[in-house]
């Protein structure tokens, strides 16, 4: 695996647009429920405005556009969400009209514990009218098949006091809503079979942006306003049915934010949350 064979890639980009509809806004909130921010449009909605459309032929075996459409075909068949940040200019607004350009920024290979790793990086510019709202970058994984015996059991989170924490308990119906919500189709998060017997999980997983989304709105619920930088790392994978905390504590830039599983302690995705100083 050589990152010079996808040269070809790094730099490639498109554009397309999307409107924050009544209806979208509504749908939204009610999958979030209490797991909102107080903004007129919950952090979250960057990864409902104009996802990729493929027509059923063009899916690869885990439901997302086919490899070399999208994004480049790695020599790795898992794809997971691995982390990202966030640059909010300013926040979104019932009826915007969103134009998204996207850009794959680099493509690398490493060797991780379990084995090989490719990782993807992908950036997005969110605007209305040319106005700049938003700057994401996503960082998007690619492992081998699941080798027995080979994953590591995850470690306690440490003891937090935190600021202020949101109990969660995610169900198969959150997911599905989720998974539609952002027209997701990637099959670990409906699909048990697949989950469990192709990609070895314990059950359905719960997405990465989705617990990114309860701690973008719990650190806008403490701010009282969007964060204006957000970045998040998946550490171990969340399985449907295991309830959760979803925790901020105060730091000297910010705001440290994790999911937290109730049944262990174990941290499942963090986050650190900024508000820029205009003084």
């Amino acid at each position: 695996m050589d990152t010079k064979d996808y040269a070809e890639w790094i730099g490639r980009s498109s554009t397309q647009s999307d409107t924050i509809t009544p209806q979208k806004l509504a749908q939204l909130r009610v999958t979030l429920g209490p797991a909102c921010g107080p903004a007129e449009v919950p952090g979250g909605m960057q990864w409902c405005i104009a996802p990729d459309l493929a027509p059923a032929d063009h899916l690869g075996r885990d439901g997302h556009p086919r490899p070399g459409l999208v994004l480049p075909a790695l020599p790795l068949p898992r794809r997971m969400w691995a982390g990202g940040a966030l640059t909010v200019h300013k926040e979104f607004s019932k009826g915007d009209v969103v134009t998204r350009k996207t850009t794959i920024r680099d493509v690398a290979f490493k060797q991780g514990r379990s084995g090989p790793l490719g990782f993807v990086t992908v950036e997005h510019f969110y605007a209305v009218d040319d106005d700049p709202r938003l700057s994401e970058r996503q960082d998007i994984v690619y492992r081998q098949d699941p080798v027995a015996g080979q994953e590591r059991l995850p470690e306690p989170g440490e003891v937090w006091h935190p600021l202020v924490k949101w109990h969660i308990a995610p169900d198969a119906t959150l997911l599905f809503r989720f998974s539609a919500l952002t027209f997701n189709g990637h099959r670990i998060h409906y699909d048990h079979p697949y989950a469990t017997g192709v990609e070895g999980y314990a059950g359905l997983v719960v997405h990465g942006p989705l617990q990114a989304t309860w701690m973008q709105n719990l650190a806008a619920e403490v701010f009282g306003h969007a964060p204006t930088r957000f970045s998040y790392r998946g550490l171990t994978p969340l399985i449907v049915g295991d309830p959760v905390s979803v925790e901020a504590r105060k730091t000297d830039s910010g705001l440290a934010l994790r999911v937290r599983r109730a049944r262990d302690g174990v941290v499942t995705m963090q986050a650190d949350a900024e508000v820029a100083d205009h003084s």
